[in-house]
C-alpha cells in the first residue's frame, strides 16, 4: 500500500529516516502487531525476503517506503490488481523468452559439449533435479543467448529470461535482479521451464584480472553476504538456470565449481563464419567481400548481422559498388571499439597472384611435400630462412592445397603484459585450430622458442614450455617461421618433423619471376639471350618482387633497366654480397 498510494507514502515520510530496527519498530506500531512477528517476518530467511517480494533494505537510513524494496516498481500495481494471475505478478522482473531464429544445427562448433548440455537438460527437467546451473560463456556476439533459446525450444520447454532492464528500459540493478530470479524460481518451481539469467557480471562480482589481487583480503561485509546467497542459489534451485557471461576471467573460483557444466560458445570457426555471412549479406556484397568477412577470426555474428542490417536497410541510397565499402567499414568500425583489428579492404590473407611453389628456393620439394602432409593429415615443420623467401606464402598456399582454412599467430597477437597470459594464448591458438580443422601458422616463433639457455626470467622458459607442451599435443599441421635459426631452443628443433631452409631466389627463379613482373607492367621482356645475360643481385627474394610491384603505383616502372635498379635498390640493405646490374 505503502507503493502504491501516494497520500500514505507522504504520511510515512513524516516518521523521517530510519534504520532496520526503527523501521520494524514503526511497522509494529501502525499494523498493531507484536514487533517480534513482524522482525520474523522481514527476516532473511523468511518466506518474503526468500521469494524476492518483499526485502527490507539494512545497512541503510531510509524513508520506511524506501525500506521495503519491493520485487519492482509496478509489483504493487499488479498485485493491487482484481484478478491478478499469480506469474503475472512477474511482469518487467522476469519474462518469457523470444523464440529462437537458430536451431541446434547453426552450433556445430560446440560438439560434444552441446550434446551432453541438451541431454543433461532433459534428464534434469524429467527428473525434477534440484541446483542444477550451467555458466555460458564467450565473447559478445556469438550466440550465446540464442543458444538458450534454441535449447529451450530443442527439449521443448519454456524459457524465462531475468530482466536486465525495467518496462521504461532503465537498467536493474544487481540486487534486484537476484530478488527477481529468487521470485521465478518459486513462481515456477512446478513447472518445466528453463531460467536465463544474462549478464551475470553485476551479480558475481566479476572483477578485471589483474585488480583481483586487490579484492583479496579485501572484501567487505556486503561482497561477503553477497557470496554465501548466490553460493547457496546455485545449490537449491528448483528450476535449471543457465547464467551468461561474457568472460569469465575475474570469476571467484567458488562459484564456477558449483555449476553442473561450464560451456564456451566462442566466435564461430571458419565453415560456421561462412555460412552465416553467406546467409547475413549473400545478396548484398560479391563473393569476395564475404570471404573477406568470413576469415575474420574476431568477427562475431551479432556484430555481422547487425552491419548487414543497416547496409540493407540504405540499400536503395547505395550504389551497389559502394556496398562492400559499407559493410566492410561499419564492421571494421565495430571491431576497432572492441578491441581489435579492422578488415583490411583487400586482405592480405590471399596467395600472390600466380603464386608458383616452383619459385620459390628451398632445401625440400615444396609441392611434394602437400602429397605427404594431406596423407598423415599431420605435420610439425619448421620454415626458415631471410625475410622475403616466401615462408609464410608457402604456408598458405599449403593450406590452400590441402583444403584447410589458415590460422595465423605472430607475437603481437598472443604475448601479453600479463603475467600467465602468455601461456593461455598459446593453448588457445592450438585449440582454435585444432577444433577448426585448422593450418596453424605461427610467425616469429623465435619469440616463443628462444633458447632457454639464454632465458634472464622465468617466465621466458615457461613460454618455451608451455609452446613445447602444445606442440606435442596439437594433432593437426602445424607450422612456425622465423628468420632466426639459431636462436632456437635445441628441444624445439628436436620436436619439429622437418625444417625447410628458404633462401634467396637462384639465377633461374630470378629471371623467371623478372619476366612475369615485365608482364605485369607491361614492360617488353627482353630476348631469351638478353635474359641469359641478365645479372641480378644474389639476394634476390620473391619478396622483393612484391615491393618493387606496390611501388609501381606511385612510382611507375617503365623499362627492364629501371625493374633491375629497383630491384637492387631492394637489395642494397642485406647484409650480403651483391653483383652489378645491368647485362653482360
Amino acid at each position: 500500500m505503502l507503493h502504491a498510494h501516494r497520500v500514505l507514502d507522504d504520511t510515512a515520510d513524516c516518521l523521517g529516516a530510519l534504520n532496520s530496527n526503527k523501521a520494524v519498530a514503526a511497522l509494529a506500531v501502525i499494523l498493531d502487531q507484536p514487533e517480534a512477528a513482524i522482525r520474523q517476518a522481514l527476516a532473511p530467511r523468511g518466506q518474503l525476503a526468500q521469494s524476492g517480494l518483499l526485502t527490507l533494505s539494512r545497512g541503510s537510513h531510509e524513508q520506511l517506503t524506501g525500506k521495503l524494496e519491493m520485487l519492482s516498481d509496478q509489483f504493487s500495481d499488479f498485485i493491487l490488481s482484481p484478478d491478478v494471475e499469480p506469474l503475472s505478478l512477474l511482469r518487467g522482473s522476469v519474462a518469457p523468452s523470444a523464440a529462437p531464429t537458430l536451431n541446434i544445427d547453426d552450433f556445430p562448433h560446440l560438439g560434444l559439449d552441446l550434446q551432453v548440455l541438451r541431454q543433461y537438460l532433459r534428464v534434469a527437467l524429467r527428473e525434477r533435479k534440484t541446483g542444477v546451473n550451467v555458466l555460458v560463456y564467450g565473447p559478445p556476439g556469438t550466440g550465446k543467448t540464442e543458444l538458450a533459446r534454441v535449447l529451450a525450444a530443442d527439449i521443448e520447454c519454456e524459457l524465462f529470461e531475468v530482466s536486465a532492464e525495467d518496462n521504461d528500459g532503465d537498467p536493474i540493478g544487481g540486487a534486484r535482479r537476484l530478488r527477481a530470479y529468487q521470485a521465478a524460481q518459486r513462481f515456477l518451481a512446478q513447472r518445466e521451464v528453463l531460467v536465463l539469467f544474462d549478464e551475470v557480471e553485476d551479480v558475481f562480482e566479476v572483477a578485471e584480472p589483474r585488480i583481483l589481487w586487490m579484492q583479496r583480503g579485501a572484501k567487505t561485509n556486503n561482497t561477503s553476504n553477497r557470496k554465501g546467497w548466490v553460493n547457496k542459489a546455485l545449490e537449491a534451485n528448483q528450476a535449471p538456470t543457465l547464467w551468461l557471461t561474457n568472460s569469465i576471467q575475474g570469476l571467484d573460483p567458488a562459484y564456477v565449481r558449483r555449476f553442473d557444466l561450464v560451456i564456451q560458445v566462442p566466435i564461430p570457426p571458419l565453415s560456421v563464419r561462412t555460412r552465416i555471412v553467406h546467409k547475413a549479406c549473400g545478396s548484398l556484397v560479391d563473393e569476395s567481400t564475404l570471404r573477406n568477412l568470413a576469415e575474420c577470426e574476431t568477427l562475431a555474428p551479432a556484430v555481422l548481422t547487425r552491419a548487414a542490417s543497416v547496409v540493407e536497410a540504405v540499400g536503395s541510397e547505395l550504389a551497389v559498388a559502394a556496398r562492400p565499402k559499407a559493410l566492410l567499414r561499419l564492421v571494421s568500425h565495430t571491431l576497432q571499439a572492441q578491441g581489435h583489428a579492422a578488415l583490411a579492404p583487400n586482405p592480405m590473407a590471399g596467395l600472390p597472384e600466380g603464386y608458383d611453389p616452383q619459385s620459390v628456393h628451398a632445401d625440400a620439394d615444396l609441392v611434394e611435400l602437400v602429397e605427404g602432409i594431406r596423407h598423415s593429415e599431420s605435420a610439425r615443420m619448421c620454415l626458415y630462412g631471410p625475410p622475403g623467401t616466401g615462408k609464410t606464402a608457402y604456408a598458405r598456399w599449403l593450406a590452400q592445397q590441402l583444403d584447410r582454412p589458415l590460422y595465423v599467430r605472430r607475437a603481437s597477437d598472443l604475448l601479453s603484459k600479463w603475467l600467465g597470459d602468455n601461456e593461455k594464448n598459446i593453448a588457445k591458438a592450438f585449440r582454435e585450430a585444432e577444433a577448426d580443422g585448422a593450418v596453424l601458422l605461427i610467425d616469429e616463433v623465435d619469440s616463443f622458442l628462444r633458447s632457454r639457455l639464454r632465458a634472464e626470467r622465468s617466465w621466458e622458459t615457461s613460454l618455451v614450455n608451455e609452446m613445447l607442451t602444445q606442440m606435442e599435443a596439437f594433432n593437426g599441421v602445424f607450422i612456425a617461421s622465423t628468420n632466426l635459426m639459431d636462436d632456437l631452443d635445441e628441444a624445439a628443433l628436436r620436436r619439429f618433423d622437418l625444417k625447410v631452409k628458404f633462401g634467396y631466389l637462384d639465377a633461374a627463379q630470378a629471371r623467371a619471376l623478372f619476366s612475369q613482373a615485365c608482364a605485369v607492367l607491361g614492360i617488353d621482356i627482353p630476348p631469351t639471350d638478353d635474359m641469359a645475360r641478365l645479372s641480378l643481385p644474389a639476394t634476390l627474394t620473391p619478396g622483393d618482387f612484391a615491393a618493387v610491384m606496390r611501388q609501381h603505383r606511385f612510382r611507375p616502372i617503365a623499362t627492364t633497366m629501371a625493374l633491375a635498379e629497383a630491384l637492387e635498390a631492394e637489395c642494397a640493405i642485406k647484409h650480403a654480397p651483391k653483383r652489378a646490374i645491368g647485362f653482360k
